[in-house]
């Protein structure tokens, strides 16, 4: 079974699995799954991994958000490191480019970064490095299982909402 499979059963539970779109180009990126999708940057939910505790975490933060490492260590009391990428897959169940808040390995932890709030609608992986799901952000915390929402990025602007969508 492919990861996109898994994702797909684990996605069926909400009654999620239809909004898995297979894009023709690679979604490896924030740039190119905006490219494929035609939206802006920030609309990707993109899922980065971080080594916590002998697994990892993942925080799903918008395309235009970045980690800043003082509040990350605030928030989770370790300094951020993200995993070589030969061992994100170990880590998480999923290959580089294609890491998802959905059905990572058991033990993985999902969190939501506030970057996402300003929007209704955004765009993360689906498995692979060519997928996207689109969903609100009520589906989003729903299906990710997620934590709780933190505040981790720097850089996204709030008010670039109303333009985004």
């Amino acid at each position: 079974m492919t990861s996109v499979d898994h994702v797909s059963q684990y996605l069926a539970a909400f009654g999620l699995q239809d909004r898995i779109r297979t894009l023709e180009k690679s979604s490896a990126t924030v740039a190119l799954a905006a490219q494929a999708l035609g939206c802006q940057e920030a609309l990707i939910a993109k899922t980065l991994s971080f080594e916590y505790n002998e697994t990892a975490i993942l925080i799903v933060a918008a395309g235009d958000a970045k980690v800043d490492n003082k509040k990350f260590k605030e928030t989770f009391g370790v300094k951020a490191k993200m995993p070589a990428p030969d061992r994100v897959e170990a880590l998480t169940g999923f290959l580089p480019g294609g890491v998802c808040p959905f059905a990572a390995k058991e033990g993985v932890k999902v969190y939501l970064d506030v970057s996402l709030k300003r929007f209704e609608t955004v765009y993360p992986a689906g498995g692979s490095g060519n997928t996207a799901v689109k969903l609100s952000l009520a589906e989003l915390e729903k299906a990710s299982r997620a934590e709780k929402w933190v505040d981790v990025c720097k850089g996204w602007q709030p008010q670039a909402a109303a333009a985004a969508e």
